[in-house]
């Protein structure tokens, strides 16, 4: 069986290993940069994510690159804590949750698919232009068409038995079979990331959200403390802005500082200086809080989607990399006990987009972030005691909603069965 994987992002690179894993033998991964590089901030990786690169065999590797998130904790604008939880092993998952940079991660993904598959199974400086499908033919094979991205200006096609869209928010897959879908959806809201080496706050695992559903900051650390103590700390600056945003699908945008931190500028909590650590970032990103309307198919016969080529979703809840490794996983699996491409794809795609399609409305809604607006709209200047604005039980209610939609429940991810299914040969 011949596989085409049209993106070298974790989406695609994780397909890749998942399919390799399951007994897979030809796959081509295509990358439209003439390098795979290690750009991008922090990410989150959430328990069903980590245990599927467990299963890959990932797990040391992953450990020596990110940090086990150990809580999750929400506060008001004032730094007032309104809600706090364990996270991952504290929380009584079998796998971490961890806290990572986006290019270390993809590095690591790289490495294990050049390992595994051989350096020939990633091609760069491949940028997809479409496809074709053999309709009729007893092979019913698809062929994907490329343009060069070097001076040379050559095209190349390669044929295939199964083609993958794990190209992104604006991916060229997804925009053939939707050829009238409009540019991605913009909420109003834009996000400012970056990185600043800091001392951490709250310990040295915790991720911290505070705020409400207008203006919102966002940290954790990304790597272990040094030897002075301090860590590299991943920030998510957040609010709405009057103007037309550009770029949207695009959270490589470099912007000053100075452009967003006088929002925050007041922004001091005894435990975190948020406008010190934004003031000491060594670069920021703009991107645009967009998402996509969730499809009615991802599946058109030989062609299908992945990652956030399948489902953009919004930043919140800390899933759309998790999202997308699961449904490497799911394909994969399915692939493996079908054995066949089209029925395969057809069985992942039954249960892989009803769950991300609701989760993409549930992060419209905020998610679990769910707290920080019902907080402020009962207390806008702030409380002294949470429990009469914001009942625990009620809080408790949230975070579990949203691990149940998700896939992260502790229960049921600790007994569901493993996406582990390998081709009968």
């Amino acid at each position: 069986m011949r596989v085409i994987i049209a993106g070298g992002g974790i989406a695609g690179l994780a397909t890749a290993l998942s399919l390799h894993a399951a007994g897979v033998e030809s796959i081509t991964v295509t990358e439209a940069a003439d390098e795979i590089r290690p750009l991008g901030v922090g990410i989150n990786l959430l328990p069903h994510a980590v245990r599927e690169l467990t299963e890959l065999g990932l797990a040391e590797e992953l450990a020596a690159i990110a940090v086990p998130t150990r809580e999750l904790a929400y506060f008001n604008h004032l730094g007032q804590l309104i809600w706090s939880e364990p996270r991952g092993l504290a929380m009584g998952y079998q796998w971490p949750q961890y806290s990572v940079h986006r290019g270390r991660l993809q590095l690591l993904l790289l490495r294990a698919v050049t390992e595994r598959l051989g350096p020939d199974a990633i091609r760069t400086g491949h940028r997809l232009t479409g496809f074709t499908t053999a309709v009729g033919s007893p092979s019913a094979a698809v062929t994907a068409h490329y343009g060069s991205t070097g001076t040379g200006g050559t095209t190349t096609a390669i044929t295939g038995d199964l083609l993958i869209g794990a190209d992104g928010i604006r991916s060229t897959v997804r925009a053939r079979l939707y050829p009238a879908e409009p540019a991605p959806l913009w909420n109003g809201l834009v996000l400012w990331r970056g990185t600043t080496r800091a001392r951490p706050f709250r310990g040295d695992r915790s991720m911290i959200m505070a705020g409400d559903d207008a203006q919102k900051f966002v940290a954790y650390p990304i790597t272990a403390p040094d030897a002075d103590g301090k860590v590299e700390i991943n920030w998510i600056a957040e609010r709405p802005v009057r103007r037309v945003a550009g770029d949207r699908g695009d959270w490589t945008r470099p912007v000053p500082v100075a452009e967003f931190l006088p929002h925050f500028e007041d922004w001091r909590f005894d435990w975190l200086d948020v406008a010190g650590t934004i003031r000491r970032a060594t670069a920021a990103y703009e991107y645009p809080m967009v998402d996509r309307d969730p499809l009615p198919r991802w599946t058109h016969g030989r062609v299908t989607l992945v990652g956030d080529a399948a489902h953009p979703m919004y930043p919140i809840g800390s899933n759309g990399a998790s999202q997308a490794i699961l449904d490497a996983r799911v394909l994969s699996d399915a692939l493996a006990r079908t054995g066949e491409p089209g029925p395969a794809c057809e069985a992942y795609e039954a249960e892989r987009r009803p769950a991300t399609s609701a989760i993409t409305l549930a992060n419209r809604q905020m998610g679990p972030e769910l707290v920080l607006k019902r907080a402020h709209e009962r207390a806008p200047e702030g409380f002294t005691d949470i429990e009469r604005v914001l009942p625990l039980a009620e809080r408790e209610e949230i975070a579990a909603r949203y691990k149940r939609l998700a896939g992260f429940d502790p229960v049921l991810l600790n007994q569901r069965r493993s996406y582990d299914a390998t081709l009968s040969t």
